[in-house]
């Protein structure tokens, strides 16, 4: 088995470019994962791996294998190693060199006759997106779609906000005009969270295969989504400002659906 002591190795050089630099993470095919949560999640999501690093003080090599039930390619690294390359210090000891997926809309597959969908649009901040992904992880949408990314799903912020939901939830990307034609395809209604000429939302029944849409806090959705959607919705604001944290908003939305639905899938 391999090991690495110096931080001037050449492959950890390359793996701190995929930690920093979504062009590298597209050009390799390959994205980092550190934690033993995270990397079980992405293990039950199917994922696959190209290699594994391991710091043994914190986690030995047979409770590495066990973890992946497998003889997966592992590289003992020192402390200054694993500490260059891991973003906190209570991740276990693994960090795991993992194989992006493909994203695309042709991959979206509905298990449920009436699905329920998250679609944000434009989102630029990691941590938003990841505090969405855990809000779909907790409704159980059956599919989240990002229209417009202004970031790679493989961001290491969008994983450790998401807490490995990037791993839980069915994902895509695309343009907003290619997600209104897959929905429009589908059959699925769309309800586009925005200020301007919308009903309360809780007057809307999302009994029926249902697209809940949110957009950027500074300047809410497009007019794209607004004229495709079959109704706009709002949430009446108590206080002095007009809206809230996106996943907040998305939150109530979602949950107001799952309620309707009796919280059955």
């Amino acid at each position: 088995m391999k090991e690495i002591n110096s931080i001037q190795n050449s492959y950890i050089k390359n793996l701190l470019k995929l930690q920093e630099k979504a062009r590298e993470r597209k050009k390799q095919g390959l994205f980092i994962i550190e934690g033993k949560r995270e990397i079980t999640l992405a293990i039950s999501a199917g994922y696959k791996f190209d290699t594994i690093l391991f710091f043994s003080n914190l986690i030995s090599e047979d409770e590495v294998l066990h973890l992946f039930n497998a003889n997966v390619n592992r590289i003992e690294i020192s402390k200054e190693v694993y500490h260059k390359l891991a973003y906190r210090g209570s991740t276990e000891g693994i960090i795991a060199v993992t194989k992006a997926k493909n994203n695309s809309l042709e991959n979206i597959q509905f298990n449920s006759k009436k699905p329920l969908l998250l679609i944000a649009e434009g989102i630029e901040k990691p941590g938003n997106i990841g505090a969405l992904l855990r809000t779909a992880d907790a409704a159980n949408v059956d599919a989240v779609l990002i229209a417009n990314p202004k970031s790679d799903l493989y961001n290491s912020n969008i994983i450790r906000s998401s807490i490995g939901c990037i791993f839980t939830n069915q994902i895509a990307t695309g343009t907003s005009e290619e997600i209104i034609a897959f929905l429009q395809k589908n059959n699925i209604s769309i309800y586009a969270a925005t200020l301007q000429n919308s009903n309360e939302y809780y007057k809307e029944n999302y009994m029926e295969s249902s697209a809940i849409v949110v957009g950027t806090e500074a300047t809410g959705l497009t007019d794209i989504w607004r004229e495709a959607a079959n109704q706009n919705v709002n949430i009446p604001m108590q206080g002095q400002i007009d809206s809230m944290n996106v996943s907040v908003s998305a939150a109530i939305i979602l949950f107001e659906a799952k309620r309707q639905r009796k919280f059955k899938k």
